[in-house]
């Protein structure tokens, strides 16, 4: 028997806001969308990501998937592309998960497999709790019985040719899940017992809430950065100005081997710092000429590489200009949008700001741009501690 699985990436998350889609935000030091993907993995045989190629391919770097296929106007039209993507390999059984929830279970999966004996599809479901209202102009036109009603989540099994058949047969009906089109064909859907910690994140609070789960206790680790460059020449009119990611317009560039982004060096050197990794220079040398006007962006993702290697997440950061010209506040928000795409978090936790000296020093001379960075970073308490104690 064959079991595939298809790993539904295709939204753009618009309900949960910033840059990046929520399913490749970072979570305890890996993309939500990894988290999803090696839960599924060990109860799989093929594991089809349906998505944006490069970013699908760059956070499931080193696990073993078919190749990444696109998405379609709405998710019904990108699970029927997974499924035709699958049909050459004619699997036996699907699963079709959302790569927002990163929590599901062994014990669920299993079970779903196990209710295909029976079913031709089965889905994990919780009953509904609370009081349900109609409510239309923002008031309440009826209360709405919820006996019976229960949550759906994902993965949801399927016999694969069952569903496959049922997503050609009602290609362009709106359907909410996948469930819905074997009952719409009047295929029998099994119900298991679905889990409260199997969340699908939609809002912020969703990651704030799954983050706390997964790393449990922690432990804050602050650092700092601090850097100065000075501006190039007039007549190095080829320099263009970078801060923060961001092409800032302005007659001069700033003066380095890199791009000389100073703010993102600032930051970089906080992240390093508050891992205890020494400096942006110890990771790229400017001895080197592999890094002569290089994309400050490369450092950044390797800074936030190093978070996701010490299993950690980024708690906040918070990044000071300090310069009389430009002005940065016009350029602010594309900067705080620029780093949180870098670094894989929501925007709600980077910081852009700006200062003067009161036209003191180089900087109120306007000789050049320095930049302070403070980041805040959450690392698992068991980190720290000794190895006789984790042994307890």
């Amino acid at each position: 028997m064959t079991i595939a699985a298809l790993l539904v990436a295709a939204g753009s998350g618009s309900r949960f806001g910033g840059p990046t889609p929520k399913q490749f935000l970072h979570l305890a030091g890996k993309p939500v969308i990894r988290h999803a993907a090696e839960q599924l993995a060990p109860y799989v045989d093929l594991l089809l990501p349906v998505g944006e190629a490069a970013p699908i391919a760059e956070a499931l770097a080193g696990l073993a998937h078919l190749p990444p296929v696109p998405g379609g106007a709405t998710r019904q039209d990108s699970v029927r592309n997974g499924l035709e993507a699958l049909a050459p390999y004619e699997p036996d059984i699907v699963l079709v998960h959302d790569a927002a929830r990163p929590r599901v279970s062994g014990r669920l999966i299993a079970e779903l497999l196990g209710r295909l004996d029976e079913t031709p599809g089965a889905i994990p479901a919780i009953p509904v709790a609370d009081t349900l209202k109609r409510v239309e102009n923002g008031e309440i036109v009826a209360t709405v019985s919820r006996t019976g009603l229960q949550r759906a989540q994902t993965p949801q099994a399927f016999r694969f040719a069952t569903l496959l058949g049922a997503h050609r047969r009602f290609a362009g009906q709106a359907m909410t899940d996948d469930a819905a089109l074997l009952e719409a064909a009047g295929e029998r859907v099994a119900v298991v017992a679905g889990e409260e910690s199997n969340i699908k994140i939609t809002l912020a609070g969703d990651l704030a809430e799954v983050e706390r789960a997964l790393l449990g206790p922690v432990v804050p680790r602050v650092g700092t950065g601090f850097d100065v460059h000075a501006f190039a020449p007039a007549e190095a009119t080829a320099r263009k100005l970078t801060l923060c990611g961001i092409e800032v317009p302005y007659p001069r560039g700033l003066a380095g081997h890199s791009d000389a982004d100073v703010g993102i060096h600032a930051l970089c050197d906080a992240i390093y710092g508050a891992l205890a990794e020494g400096d942006i220079g110890r990771h790229f040398p400017p001895s080197e000429a592999a890094w002569k006007d290089a994309d400050s962006a490369r450092f950044l993702r390797h800074a936030a590489t190093r978070i996701a290697a010490a299993g950690g997440l980024l708690g906040n950061a918070d990044v000071t200009l300090i310069c009389e010209r430009p002005k940065i506040a016009p350029h602010a928000a594309a900067m705080e949008a620029r780093l949180s795409e870098l670094l894989g978090v929501p925007t709600g936790r980077v910081s852009v700001k700006a200062t003067t000296t009161e036209r003191l020093g180089f900087a109120g001379r306007g000789e050049g741009i320095a930049a302070q960075a403070v980041v805040t970073i959450l690392l698992k308490a068991e980190t720290f501690l000794p190895a006789a104690a984790m042994r307890k």
